[in-house]
C-alpha cells in the first residue's frame, strides 16, 4: 500500500503530490495538473489519498446547527455559509477556509478539488474508512501543522513558515533535511548580496502534500492518532493529535 497526499493550490500548477511507502520513504513528489494526480492514483492497487481540499461545497449543516443553538442576533456575528467541520474547526482557534454553499462562490482550488474526489469516485476509490483496497480522506494541511505544533504556525508562505514546518515533519521522522542546516550556511557575505540557501527547504505546497501523506500513512497504521471533525455527508476533516513533549 502507498500513502498519497495531495494539496490543491490556488495557482498553476494547480496541484502538489507527495507519495510514501509503508516505511514512509518519499517514493513521488510532483506537482502538476489534475490527469498527472489520477493517472498516479488510478496506477495504485492499494492505496490510501488524503487530500487537503474540501470534497464539496457545504450543505447547510452549520447554519441549521447554529439556528438551533444560537438567537438571530447571536447569529449575525457568526459566519454561517461554512461547513460544519469548519466551524468545529474556528470555535478551536484553527484559521481555516470557509467553504460556500453555491460552487460558483468557492474559490478555484477549492472547485479544483471537488472535481479531484469526483474522479477518484469515478476510478474506484472510496471515502475512508472503505472496505476497499483504495480510499480518501479530507485533511487540512494548515490545520495538520497546527495541531502538531500546538500554536498556530508561521504564515506558510513566508521562510520562516516553511523552515518551521520542515522541523515538524523531520520530528515526524518523514524524508526530509533537517531545516536547522540552512542556518550554518547564511553568512554576512550571502545576505547583504541576497543569496539564501533556499533550495535546502521544500516549498510550500511540498510541504502541504507531504504532511497530506503522513495523515494517509496514519490512517492505515495509527488510526487512533488522528481527530475528525465535521459530518461525513459535507466531508470530515482528519487531523493528527498533538503529542505534548515528555519533560526530560
Amino acid at each position: 500500500m502507498v500513502y498519497i497526499g495531495i494539496d490543491s493550490l490556488p495557482g498553476s500548477p494547480p496541484f502538489a503530490m507527495a507519495c510514501l511507502d509503508g516505511e514512509r520513504k518519499l517514493v513521488a513528489l510532483s506537482q502538476g495538473p489534475l490527469a498527472e494526480m489520477l493517472a498516479y492514483a488510478a496506477g495504485q492497487a492499494d492505496a490510501i489519498v488524503a487530500i487537503s481540499a474540501p470534497p464539496r461545497p457545504n450543505q447547510g449543516l452549520a447554519w441549521r446547527q447554529e439556528a438551533l443553538l444560537e438567537t438571530p442576533e447571536a447569529l449575525t456575528h457568526r459566519p454561517t455559509n461554512l461547513r460544519l467541520a469548519e466551524q468545529v474547526l474556528r470555535d478551536r482557534g484553527y484559521a481555516v477556509p470557509l467553504t460556500p454553499s453555491d460552487p460558483a462562490h468557492c474559490q478555484g482550488w477549492m472547485r479544483r478539488g471537488f472535481e479531484l474526489y469526483a474522479q477518484l469516485q469515478a476510478i474506484g476509490y472510496t471515502a475512508f474508512p472503505g472496505e476497499g483496497p483504495r480510499c480518501w480522506l479530507e485533511t487540512q494541511a494548515n490545520a495538520c501543522f497546527q495541531s502538531l505544533l500546538g500554536v498556530a504556525p508561521f504564515p506558510s508562505g513566508t521562510l520562516e513558515g516553511r523552515l518551521q514546518r520542515q522541523l515538524v515533519l523531520r520530528d515526524l521522522h518523514l524524508p526530509v533535511s533537517d531545516a536547522m542546516d540552512f542556518f550554518e550556511e547564511v553568512t554576512r557575505h550571502k545576505l547583504l548580496h541576497g543569496i539564501l540557501p533556499s533550495e535546502k527547504i521544500y516549498a510550500q505546497a511540498e510541504l502541504n502534500a507531504m504532511m497530506a501523506a503522513h495523515v494517509a500513512w496514519l490512517a492505515a497504521h495509527h488510526p487512533d492518532r488522528l481527530q475528525s471533525f465535521g459530518d461525513p455527508a459535507e466531508g470530515e476533516v482528519f487531523l493528527p493529535l498533538h503529542e505534548p513533549e515528555k519533560s526530560p
